[in-house]
């Protein structure tokens, strides 16, 4: 795969061979970074991470590429199946607060804190634990004053 740079020797075999099949893939369609960003909700940057086994793509990236390459069914489905393996093995990043060796447990400790199948404007809402929804009870306590307003109303005119 001449104009890609070289994927890290330490990369898991998944992911290595993931990584492999959407160079090709992306080389498939032949467009730019640049293109694919344009033709796809994920930035040319965000397709540089994935491609150069940075960061693992979100599900939709994946996709999306599979259609813009006309992937078929039979074979989009076999590069699902090799991103979840993929994800599965894909090397988490350290922060900097952990020490040598240590690793933080996240979410039941598998995972990224972040969903790689998730875009983050399609992540469900964070709320707190025992948090009442405020929009859900403003609206319930409306829709009482109405029916009080309504009750009142009809008394009124007999």
């Amino acid at each position: 795969m001449s104009g890609w740079q070289a994927l890290p020797d330490d990369l898991p075999p998944e992911v290595r061979h993931f990584v492999e099949q959407l160079r090709r893939l992306k080389d498939r369609t032949g467009l730019s970074l640049v293109a694919l960003g344009a033709r796809t909700a994920y930035s040319k940057s965000s397709w540089h991470r994935y491609l150069n086994a940075g960061q693992p793509p979100p599900r939709q990236a994946v996709a999306a590429l599979c259609r813009i390459a006309g992937l078929d069914g039979t074979d989009a489905e076999r590069l699902t199946v090799r991103w979840e393996l993929a994800v599965q093995a894909w090397p988490r990043p350290a922060s900097a607060t952990e020490s040598a060796g240590e690793r933080r447990e996240v979410s039941g400790g598998e995972g990224y804190e972040d969903d790689p199948t998730l875009p983050w404007w399609d992540e469900p809402p964070r709320r707190k634990p025992g948090g009442i929804n405020r929009l859900l009870l403003a609206a319930v306590l409306l829709l009482a004053l109405l029916l009080a307003v309504g009750i009142a109303g009809a008394v009124a005119s007999g």
